[in-house]
């Protein structure tokens, strides 16, 4: 269960830095290079405290699915970026194949 917590609070983490990447591309700014070099960096320790307790394999593909589809839906969210229903079904593929793989492991 430790293990979960730790991949949920990576991807957290990671989002927050994607987050930060957006602010720091658009206004180069201590602030937003500190929210996307902050973020990144505490999604990367928790991801690597995860690996004490879950497969390797299972909690990177978990936490880049979780990383990947919460950008998607954060730039579709707040920064208007297209939502094709192709790309919704894409997302929900990713969605299905992360559930999938915690749930069988």
């Amino acid at each position: 269960m430790m293990g979960w917590v730790f991949v949920f609070f990576a991807a957290v983490n990671e989002l927050i830095g994607v987050w930060g990447l957006n602010l720091f591309s658009k206004k180069r700014t201590v602030k937003n290079g500190l929210i996307y070099l902050g973020g990144l960096s505490a999604s990367f320790a928790f991801i690597y405290t995860s690996f004490q307790y879950l497969d390797t394999s299972v909690a990177y593909a978990v936490w880049t699915g979780i990383g990947t589809a919460g950008a998607v839906l954060l730039n579709m969210i707040f920064y208007g970026e297209g939502r094709s229903w192709s790309r919704l079904a894409s997302l929900g593929a990713i969605i299905i194949g992360v559930t999938g793989l915690k749930l069988l492991s």
